[in-house]
């Protein structure tokens, strides 16, 4: 009933749509978001994690930032530089938490890939169903 659903993220594509929104936001070094929480350097934050942990969409979400990445777009190679987010929630929030984070994403097919945990610490587990409210 658990899971991890990834999400990738452009940098450079979030920062231009984040840019829109705030026109300071390529001169700040340490940048608020929503609910106090900050992120520290240049490149724009992925989907907000923040976000989504106060939608209770998740119970956990890691963020891996600068992995680099070849892929086809459109006929074409393209190389990118994306954050990685790995999200811990229930098989039951995942059309919802996919929808969110489309809704919001810069990217007109983002990577949102779910994967089902089969085994693990079951207190962990555990842990995860009980911060993520039931439908």
């Amino acid at each position: 009933e658990v899971l991890t659903l990834l999400v990738l993220m452009s940098p450079l594509l979030w920062g231009l749509a984040l840019q829109l929104h705030s026109a300071s936001w390529a001169a700040q070094r340490d940048v608020p978001m929503a609910g106090g929480e900050h992120w520290a350097g240049t490149d724009s934050p992925p989907v907000s994690p923040r976000a989504i942990m106060d939608k209770k969409l998740a119970a956990y979400v890691n963020i891996l930032p600068k992995s680099s990445a070849l892929y086809f777009w459109k006929g074409e190679l393209e190389e990118s530089t994306e954050i990685l987010l790995l999200v811990k929630t229930r098989t039951s929030k995942i059309g919802e938490l996919s929808n969110y984070v489309r809704s919001i994403h810069p990217f007109e097919i983002p990577d949102i890939i779910s994967l089902p945990i089969d085994q693990g610490n079951p207190l962990y587990l555990r842990w995860i169903g009980e911060n993520v409210p039931r439908d």
